[in-house]
């Protein structure tokens, strides 16, 4: 180094002594900086190329637009310093500490920063194109809209790390360590995150077309809406994750633990999923054309005690079945006053029996109401159906027959599963019967009576579409004939006239088409 140069350093170095704190603009391009303490200094605009700023102390320093190309930064103080905008590509800062920097926007492409200390960085819209971060922490780093692509992230671990909109196109992830990651529309294709741990992040419509996640824990994961097409999920954990309208085409999922995932709507069409594990999974509403898949592990465990093999005809119906519902119609429009007490009625119902979780959506015409609940066991549906008809009079005659046809299943000798489970299921709600009576006396409004004392006709449909109606009031349709019973009709009358309508034969029918290998 020219004496000019040493001159230089020495007279920056005695003026932060003297506490000077303004170098801006100053240009040290290729000056041994190595141990030097400019904590604090204002270095924003400065020319730091090629220089050597080894085991430096520049945290809280503000780097803002300073060139550092090539510099080197190996384990140098940099916790809180400021490098925004500033240009790092092929710096060495390996074993940096950054921990709180921002570095947003800042230029990171092709630099060294393994096992730097991250936490809590703000790299927001930074480039770290072909950059190596192995074995960095990133606890709480922001990525957010960062370029990653072609990044080394293998080993990189820390909780709760920003990686929404990030671009990880070909990033290397292998046995990355980001539990509740924040990687929400992110780009990822053909990344490779073979075993690495992304236990309850949110990766919910991000794109994972083509990646490689063989081994990858996704237990708990947001995947709703993530495109997954051509992916290798082999051998991966995706308990309990949010699938929901995910793309899953020509996915590769066998051996793929999905038990309680949620795929509602996802499309699986072409994938493979020999071996998938798939305890507690409804498949309500698929698309799955053109699967390959020989037998399925049904056991709670995934330890292959109940395995499901298929032919061609029984793997089209276990994977392409429609979602239960309870179809209750009552024949009058819904008022506003009557809007409000039905979701008030229907939110305490839920909290006596919660089975009752969700509400029902509404569609209404100008002579008719059409409530639709949405039933995710097919063994539940006599009791939604049970439930849901609790606000109207419509209650008694439709409960009774529903009890009357429990008791006439319960007689006949049958092992079947799920005739033992609808018994079940309807025999704990029997119990809270007038619990939610009394609840119903209380909170119904006279001001909404007409709505609650219209006709109504209950109809169950099951995975296989058949359907049941458990229930049709005498006069139900004829509104327009004027033909309405009178409010004083005596409810007997009405259970006589619906009794015939619900063959138990077709009710039993009904019931052993459930599907109830979960």
């Amino acid at each position: 180094m020219a004496e000019q140069d040493l001159l230089k350093i020495y007279n920056i170095v005695k003026k932060y002594q003297d506490g000077e704190r303004n170098f801006t603009g100053i240009n040290l391009n290729e000056a041994n900086l190595s141990r030097v303490k400019l904590s604090q200094a204002n270095l924003s605009d400065a020319s730091l190329s090629v220089a050597n700023l080894s085991s430096a102390d520049l945290s809280e320093a503000n780097l803002s637009r300073a060139n550092l190309n090539v510099a080197r930064l190996s384990s140098t103080n940099l916790t809180g310093a400021t490098l925004n905008r500033a240009t790092l590509n092929v710096a060495n800062l390996v074993r940096a500490d950054l921990t709180s920097a921002s570095l947003v926007e800042a230029l990171i492409i092709r630099s060294e920063l393994i096992r730097a200390k991250l936490t809590k960085a703000n790299f927001s819209r930074a480039n770290l194109n072909g950059a190596d971060l192995r074995e960095s922490r990133l606890g709480q780093a922001n990525f957010s809209g960062a370029n990653l692509t072609g990044a080394n992230l293998r080993g990189v671990f820390g909780v709760n790390v920003n990686l929404e909109r990030a671009d990880l196109r070909q990033a290397c992830l292998v046995k990355a360590d980001l539990p509740k990651a924040d990687l929400n529309h992110a780009e990822l294709r053909q990344a490779n995150l073979t075993y690495a741990n992304l236990t309850g992040a949110d990766l919910s419509g991000a794109n994972l077309r083509w990646a490689d996640l063989r081994g990858a824990n996704l237990s708990g994961a947001d995947l709703s809406e993530a495109n997954l097409s051509g992916a290798n999920l082999s051998g991966a954990n995706l308990s309990r994750a949010n699938l929901l309208k995910a793309s899953l085409v020509h996915t590769d999922l066998t051996q793929t633990n999905l038990i309680k995932a949620d795929w509602m709507g996802a499309d699986i069409s072409g994938a493979t999923l020999t071996g998938a594990k798939l305890y507690h999974v409804l498949r309500f509403n698929l698309k799955a054309e053109e699967i390959t898949c020989e037998w399925v592990d049904l056991s709670a465990n995934g330890d292959h005690s109940q395995i499901y093999k298929f032919d061609s005809e029984s793997l089209t119906k276990f994977f392409n079945q429609a979602l239960p519902t309870v179809r209750l119609m009552i024949d009058v429009p819904l008022s506003l006053e009557a809007n409000l007490a039905l979701a008030t009625l229907y939110h305490k119902i839920a909290q006596i029996h919660p089975i009752l979780s969700h509400p029902p959506s509404i569609e209404i015409d100008s002579r008719r109401t059409i409530l639709t609940f949405q039933v995710n066991r097919e063994t539940y549906l006599f009791t939604i159906g049970f439930l849901s008809i609790f606000p109207f009079e419509d209650a008694t005659p439709t409960q009774k027959n529903l009890i009357n046809l429990m008791r006439q299943i319960q007689e006949q000798t049958t092992t079947q599963k799920a005739r033992t489970q609808v018994l079940g299921s309807m025999a704990e709600v029997v119990a809270k019967v007038n619990d939610i009576k009394q609840m119903v006396r209380v909170t119904l409004n006279p001001s909404t009576r007409k709505f609650f004392e219209s006709p109504t006709q209950t109809v169950l449909k099951n995975s296989s579409q058949q359907e049941l109606v458990i229930y049709r009031h005498p006069s139900f349709g004829r509104r327009l004939k004027g033909s309405y019973p009178l409010p004083s009709e005596d409810s007997s009358n009405r259970q006589l006239a619906s009794a015939a309508q619900l063959s138990v034969p077709q009710a039993i029918d009904f019931i052993d088409s459930f599907d109830y290998l979960n």
